[in-house]
């Protein structure tokens, strides 16, 4: 599903997709403002949107992403 611009988020939506952000930036070793980094916050979007709405559950699927 791609991103949908006038969708809202909570406090707590942004706070789970920055803690699987970072984290996965954490462990590749990434940092937060690079190319990768936008990448793959585009694509923890798309996941938040699809279903993975819990840190846990996002940053697996993100880590299982290809291409990231």
């Amino acid at each position: 599903m791609p991103f949908l611009y006038n969708s809202a988020f909570t406090s707590k939506d942004l706070d789970v997709l920055r803690r699987a952000l970072d984290a996965w930036c954490a462990e590749k070793h990434v940092d937060i403002g690079s190319v990768e980094a936008q990448s793959a916050a585009s694509a923890a979007l798309d996941l938040y949107q699809s279903g993975y709405n819990d840190h846990d559950k996002l940053l697996a699927a993100l880590r299982d992403r290809k291409g990231l």
